[in-house]
């Protein structure tokens, strides 16, 4: 199906009608892949500019999701996470009906630096276990996990196969939560971090640090960053 080049409309703007059409009748639903570049190229009969430009727009407006290497996806509601609440990634992701996935990065012993130690409540070059996990949604990263935690209060901590369970679930078991300390900041990701998370230059994101007691003992401190298109957190609160 070739676009009209006679039309009034520029060929950008047709190439948005043409996907808003295919999304506002439910034939490309939410979190659906769209056809790709190359392939709208094909089908509409017309540059790859013009192509990109139109999904770039359609991007900006809310209406697609780019996710550099994965594809561009039908936009939908954006993830919601309570400020205040500690919940397991896996069950948010699970609870919107969507598939759920993890990749653990790194799982290492390392020696606490003089924030970290401070952070603990821990002498200078006490032992910590670290992992760095990415956590998927539909195959789209979600969630990247930078955890420190207390080998006195976990100690089982790096055995534990972080592709079938969470951090979460498992140190809700071993060490239930006695309170807990959340910040939350926008920030730009550094490169490591924005490749993890497939997110495109300039793109800002949610960053939650988040600290954990239990027994009177500074349990885990995490660095969560979120991507800021993909992700928002809501609360409601009573005074």
């Amino acid at each position: 199906m070739a676009l009209a080049a006679t039309s009034a409309a520029p060929l950008y703007r047709q190439v948005k009608e043409h996907v808003l059409k295919h999304v506002a009748s439910g034939e490309w639903p939410m979190s659906s892949r769209v056809p790709s570049e190359n392939e709208l190229v094909r089908e509409l009969g017309v540059s790859r500019m013009t192509v990109n430009r139109a999904l770039t727009d359609l991007a900006g407006e809310g209406v697609l999701v780019r996710i550099a290497g994965v594809g561009t996806f039908v936009a939908g509601r954006s993830a919601h996470t309570h400020p205040l609440q500690i919940r397991n990634i896996a069950d948010e992701v699970r609870g919107r009906g969507h598939e759920y996935h993890a990749r653990v990065i790194r799982s290492e012993v390392v020696t606490a630096t003089v924030e970290l130690a401070r952070d603990f409540e821990l002498p200078r070059r006490s032992k910590l276990f670290h992992t760095i996990i990415v956590h998927h949604e539909n195959g789209a990263p979600v969630q990247l996990e930078d955890r420190f935690v207390n080998p006195s209060v976990a100690p089982d901590y790096l055995v534990t196969d972080f592709t079938r369970t969470t951090p979460h679930e498992y140190l809700i078991q071993v060490a239930p939560l006695q309170r807990a300390e959340h910040i939350l900041r926008a920030v730009m990701p550094d490169e490591e971090s924005r490749a993890l998370l497939q997110m495109p230059a300039n793109e800002p994101c949610l960053l939650l640090l988040r600290r954990t007691w239990t027994n009177e003992a500074v349990a885990s401190a995490a660095r969560l960053h979120y991507p800021g298109s993909r992700h928002e957190f809501e609360g409601r609160f009573a005074p």
